[in-house]
């Protein structure tokens, strides 16, 4: 039984069940871009984890541990939260990428002091970044990937039942493979806009070249800049197309991991 007891019987029973499912959901939620942003109030994650908790325990069939606060409910709570945070944590490698495809396109804009805090980690980043962010947002919402996502949270429990939550090698494995894909995403993302830039520092140093007496820095920045402002609103389709198969990859992710 557990250490606590209230005199409740069954519902308390229920009670630590419930609290034990809500580990998984608020680690995985704790760890996901958007619902563990630093902007989104402890109360409403809370609420939210309670909600899907609801739901788990009517749809999974599993019990909390005995002793919730002996060594073997400990590892049992331990292994929930290794779940959710691998589940929250491949989503936000998926959603890492635009960040580093527009720290690139950034530094060849010269644009890299223009910095803001991102509100969902709380951190700087490029303000063409915060762009990439909003995109990528609106794209994930709107194909409805958070609710694919909750899905799946869900199902991990048929996957990974609890006290039988080792990942193992092969999914250590993938999630390191992910961080791969990660770098390939953004270097896409990223080369339209970085292969205009190229062509306008080549075409700037060809200039300087010939006439040394223009000023090279005076003339190259706001080429630079200017270039890649009109390579992003040409490329603006382009990206949200990327932006939506980012979503989609960030689901298919989640997925291979429950395989």
């Amino acid at each position: 039984m557990n250490t606590l007891s209230f005199g409740f019987g069954a519902i308390e029973a229920e009670f630590w069940r419930m609290l034990f499912a809500m580990t998984r959901i608020g680690a995985a939620m704790l760890a996901a871009p958007f619902f563990g942003a630093g902007s989104v109030p402890p109360q409403v994650r809370v609420i939210a984890t309670g909600a899907i908790a609801v739901l788990v325990c009517g749809w999974a069939p599993f019990a909390a541990p005995p002793a919730l606060f002996s060594l073997e409910g400990i590892v049992s709570v331990a292994g929930e939260a290794l779940v959710g945070l691998s589940l929250g944590f491949v989503l936000q490698i998926c959603f890492a990428a635009p960040t580093i495809a527009a720290e690139i396109i950034g530094g060849s804009m010269g644009m890299s002091l223009a910095s803001t805090v991102d509100p969902h980690s709380g951190s700087h980043s490029p303000a063409l970044g915060q762009y990439f962010a909003v995109v990528l947002t609106l794209a994930f919402f709107g194909v409805g990937g958070h609710l694919h996502w909750i899905a799946l949270l869900v199902e991990s429990y048929s996957a990974f039942p609890p006290g039988q939550t080792w990942l193992g090698q092969e999914r250590m494995a993938a999630i390191a493979g992910f961080g791969a894909m990660m770098f390939a995403t953004a270097v896409i993302i990223a080369l339209p806009v970085t292969l205009i830039l190229l062509l306008v520092q080549i075409l700037t140093g060809v200039l300087s070249r010939s006439a040394p007496a223009l000023n090279l820095f005076a003339l190259g920045l706001p080429a630079g800049v200017m270039a890649g402002l009109v390579a992003l609103i040409v490329s603006a389709p382009l990206v949200t197309d990327q932006m939506l198969d980012v979503s989609a990859d960030a689901i298919a992710a989640t997925r291979s991991l429950l395989q």
